[in-house]
């Protein structure tokens, strides 16, 4: 076992946070700006790399590791809290927007999990936030995560975050799933992913769903959001006052009131 072995809680329902519980010397590793609050006696550094601990390399080591999660979208940091007290300390870590957060043993996953790049939100000490490239030209393209998506490797928990309500589906070898783009959480490792063109020129032009999916064959699990937050930030956008083409401010009689109180033109 090369990584921290923790216990956790997860409280609430779409609005998420997971407690991690340390044991003296014990370490959790979490994105930068994930904390809501930890107890006295956690020490928290932030550090170069990839979180796994692993300093072979030296300094140019932990370079590479910090420029491949830049080419995913992350901050080149990340920041560890340790337990430097006596007895049992929580440090608790927020999901950035609504949805759930799914804890992942990835002993149970021969040690890898494939997900969308801003899907890490926090993991024992000693689990790998690496890059996965995507082979197949369509997949880099027309995939809406690129050609990279993130890798979780590692024999500890990990907890990865996504939008809205999550389902977890088990395709059978040559079973096949196929769901818009950017629906897609996560990934076992032995699952093929590919992009399908919608077919039919109306249904390509008029279908209101993008003009390409995602094929995932079995065997394997998949996690799938009903929310991207993608989605999301693009239906807000486009209702917000003063957006071309986008909501009107007078909609309600509340809220349109109190922008005008306020002197929205």
């Amino acid at each position: 076992m090369n990584n921290h072995e923790i216990d956790f809680k997860l409280y609430g329902d779409d609005m998420q946070f997971v407690e991690v519980e340390l044991d003296p010397g014990e370490t959790v590793v979490a994105e930068a700006g994930s904390l809501m609050m930890m107890e006295d006696g956690i020490e928290m550094e932030t550090i170069f790399g990839d979180g796994s601990g692993n300093s072979g390399g030296g300094i140019m080591g932990k370079l590479m590791g910090a420029g491949k999660r830049l080419l995913t979208g992350e901050s080149l940091f990340m920041t560890t809290f340790t337990n430097e007290g006596s007895g049992k300390k929580h440090a608790s870590f927020a999901a950035p927007y609504p949805g759930k957060i799914i804890p992942m043993d990835l002993s149970q996953y021969n040690g890898k999990i494939i997900c969308q790049k801003d899907a890490f939100l926090a993991a024992a000490k000693g689990v790998s936030v690496g890059i996965e490239f995507q082979r197949k030209i369509g997949v880099g393209f027309f995939g809406g995560e690129g050609f990279i998506m993130q890798k979780l490797e590692g024999d500890g928990m990990a907890f990865v975050h996504a939008g809205g309500t999550i389902i977890e589906k088990t395709l059978a070898p040559g079973e096949t799933l196929r769901v818009d783009t950017g629906c897609l959480v996560a990934m076992t490792q032995d699952v093929d992913y590919n992009i399908e063109m919608v077919k039919g020129v109306k249904t390509a032009l008029f279908g209101g769903e993008g003009l390409f999916f995602a094929t995932l064959r079995g065997p394997g699990k998949v996690w799938i959001q009903s929310l991207p937050f993608s989605r999301l930030a693009s239906r807000v956008f486009a209702a917000a006052p003063g957006v071309p083409n986008g909501g009107s401010r007078d909609e309600g009689s509340i809220a349109g009131g109190l922008f005008n109180m306020l002197g929205g033109k």
